[in-house]
């Protein structure tokens, strides 16, 4: 089935072999070739999970594969690397990598790719790997949070942890709010219950029931065998649908009538399916406004606001931006293979100061560039370009929303603007090839499409 399958292309039999035989143990259906041209005629017929891809291969490499292959857009992907491919690993991370695997590599640096890219542990299967490894990297990047606020969360999260009732995460794009829904799981009696992340916003709408509810064989074209959803995956333990202001009214009245009855049925099915899962959604919106103009449903809105929480965003909690800079350099260092740059104090008070529109995610890509960039011969500093040192001449209003309360207009305004400017730096960095930004953000075309459109981007306007 599409939710178990991965695609696994590499050029060397041993280490394709050893992959397949090991994905296989965890419970995936892999699906082995060993060129780019092979993998683009098998992602035209299947899904994928999840594709571990080498870079290095005959004939198209790893990253050429990626720019080529448009049905690999919304999957994670695994890019397989050895010594000395720090150019290319640039731009396997323009081209929409998640993870990196170095080679040589074991079992567990295997399990540690996987789960880090498909963004959610993995549901216990023969052989599971080490489970207690996500509890123990959730741990440390929640040591991180050391401002008042975040402390004042994890409080929360504690209380909420507790109760088995619908959660709602706001902020910013990049500030944080997956952490949160895993620490609720973590610390909920589900935590031995699988967490499936569904990102709305990723998954073309056309796809999105299917891919939340399943489908029967024969549901639509295409359909050849019945697919279970992810709710049915999630059974017994949370599901967290991040972006969830982006949810179809259809479809938003299809998750009422789960949380109302606990039940569903699939595309094309005729069959209720009863299931046992917590629901914790996430929004970069205010969906006050969204539920006014008619675009979410009020009682929908009531029924996942039981809790809510309101992760502020980076610039308001700048005393944690040096620990999360030494983790991120830790990480980075050892996953590519490159020893650790000292941190100057001079970069980390540039770092510190910038406003971070993007927050947590793009100081953690920031980061990576500073790390693959640089000269591996040169004595390595993390020394911050220009831009970073500059304060923007427009800088962003707070977000200045208070924990538990509908977000004000004030919070709406912030959100848009730091979206719009991530949104044009990544167009930037793509040079506005709209399918390379689409990838590298983690959303579909056609959202990307709309978003330039609604928010006015234009090519003539960016900087060259």
């Amino acid at each position: 089935m599409s939710e178990r399958l991965v695609l696994v292309v590499d050029s060397d039999p041993d280490q394709r072999r050893r992959a397949t035989t090991q994905l296989a143990a965890w419970g995936y259906a892999p699906v082995a070739v060993s060129s780019a041209e092979e993998a683009l005629e098998v992602v035209g017929r299947h899904r994928f999970a999840l594709a571990l891809v080498a870079l290095r291969l005959p004939g198209l490499s790893g990253v050429e594969l990626l720019r080529r292959a448009p049905a690999l857009a919304a999957t994670p992907v695994v890019m397989i690397t050895e010594g000395g491919a720090g150019a290319q690993v640039v731009e396997a991370i323009q081209a929409g990598a998640d993870e990196f695997l170095r080679r040589p590599f074991t079992a567990a640096d295997l399990e540690r790719a996987v789960r880090s890219a498909l963004g959610r542990p993995r549901a216990a299967a023969a052989g599971g790997g080490p489970a207690d490894e996500d509890g123990a990297r959730l741990e440390r990047e929640l040591a991180l949070l050391v401002s008042p606020a975040m402390r004042e969360i994890q409080a929360i999260v504690e209380q909420a942890a507790r109760a088995d009732v619908t959660v709602l995460v706001c902020g910013e794009t990049g500030v944080g709010k997956e952490l949160v829904a895993r620490a609720i799981h973590a610390r909920s009696p589900r935590r031995r219950a699988p967490f499936v992340k569904v990102n709305c916003a990723a998954v073309p709408r056309e796809l999105l029931e299917s891919e939340l509810f399943g489908h029967e064989r024969g549901a639509f074209t295409g359909a050849h065998q019945r697919k279970l959803g992810r709710f049915e995956l999630a059974d017994g333990g949370t599901i967290f649908l991040d972006e969830i202001g982006e949810l179809h009214p259809a479809l938003q009245a299809k998750l009422l009538h789960v949380l109302q009855d606990g039940e569903f049925s699939r595309v094309g099915g005729h069959h209720n399916i009863t299931v046992d899962v917590r629901v914790i959604g996430a929004t970069n919106r205010d969906l006050t406004r969204e539920v006014a103009a008619g675009r979410f449903r009020e009682d929908l809105f009531y029924r996942l606001n039981v809790i809510n929480i309101l992760v502020p965003p980076l610039r308001e909690r700048r005393e944690e931006i040096p620990g999360l800079v030494r983790y991120f350099v830790e990480r980075y260092a050892r996953l590519f293979g490159l020893p650790e740059p000292p941190i100057t104090e001079e970069a980390l008070e540039a770092l510190v100061q910038y406003p971070w529109p993007g927050n947590i995610r793009e100081l953690e890509n920031f980061v990576k560039r500073m790390i693959v960039l640089q000269d591996p011969t040169l004595p390595r500093t993390l020394t911050a370009p220009s831009v970073v040192a500059a304060t923007p001449a427009d800088p962003l209003e707070p977000f200045a929303a208070t924990r538990g309360l509908s977000l004000k207009e004030i919070s709406r305004r912030a959100v848009l603007e730091a979206e719009r400017e991530v949104i044009r730096r990544a167009l930037e960095q793509c040079r506005w090839n709209r399918v390379k930004t689409a990838r590298m953000l983690k959303i579909s075309y056609r959202a990307l499409l709309y978003k330039i459109k609604d928010m006015g981007l234009k090519q003539d306007s960016a900087a060259s």
